[in-house]
């Protein structure tokens, strides 16, 4: 595994995208977050969860996650090969490539989080209230985990899917699509249900800190939901890719 952590974190750091993509998943992340805050008019009642509100912007950075990290691996094209041959232990490439992967998101993550809560102190009309520091950590830290969990998702998927377009695409359609058919269903408890198992929805339920017995899902349940998603796709790409020939 050391050797072939090296070899991937060779090819990562020459990538030219490599730094581009990782300060488009933190600048992503502050930026919408900080239009969230700025936009908030609240007076002293309102109901709003302001932590939330004040990461709004990790449902929009994911996007670049999901590129970066199928690119990872997608984005090799035809030297693919070239890496099987080199190491022909694939799953140990998939798993460098995945460790490799979750760590730079979670650093570009932590950036993205700090900054955000840093300047929604500012931003927000009440401040960050005192909703207290275990919770707004579990927020903080969850939404960084979201990212790496995104992340892993998007490996997986590009394992089982190959081609990048379509990779990106499968994962976009899983985080954005599920919600948007849980909000059209009628029936409530359909409703609820599906926004329970969506990686998205239920997965960024770590971000709130209030009303949590409202919640379709409880917040560490959320993410453990989308951790199951995680697991599944890198499983199941795994499994497709030492099937076949490249």
């Amino acid at each position: 595994m050391r050797d072939a952590l090296r070899a991937e974190w060779t090819k990562m750091r020459t990538l030219p995208g490599t730094g581009w993509l990782l300060l488009a998943i933190a600048g992503v992340t502050v930026g919408i977050s900080a239009a969230a805050a700025g936009t908030t008019a609240c007076p002293q009642a309102c109901t709003a969860d302001p932590v939330k509100t004040s990461l709004t912007g990790i449902a929009f950075g994911q996007a670049a996650v999901a590129v970066f990290a199928v690119l990872v691996l997608a984005g090799e094209n035809g030297m693919l090969g070239l890496t099987f041959a080199a190491m022909p232990r694939r799953g140990t490439v998939l798993g460098a490539k995945a460790a490799l992967t979750a760590g730079l998101v979670a650093a570009a993550g932590v950036v993205g989080v700090a900054i955000s809560l840093l300047l929604s102190r500012f931003l927000l009309p009440d401040g960050l209230p005192a909703v207290g520091a275990a919770t707004v950590a579990r927020a903080a830290v969850g939404s960084v985990l979201y990212l790496v969990l995104i992340a892993l998702l998007s490996i997986g998927v590009a394992a089982a899917v190959r081609d990048s377009a379509a990779a990106v695409g499968t994962v976009l359609g899983l985080l954005y699509v599920l919600p948007i058919v849980a909000a059209t269903l009628s029936d409530p408890a359909w409703q609820r249900h599906l926004y329970q198992i969506a990686p998205m929805s239920a997965g960024l339920a770590i971000q709130a800190t209030r009303d949590l017995g409202e919640l379709p899902i409880r917040p560490w349940a959320g993410l453990g939901v989308l951790g199951v998603w995680s697991l599944g796709a890198l499983l199941f790409g795994a499994a497709l890719m030492k099937r076949r020939d490249l």
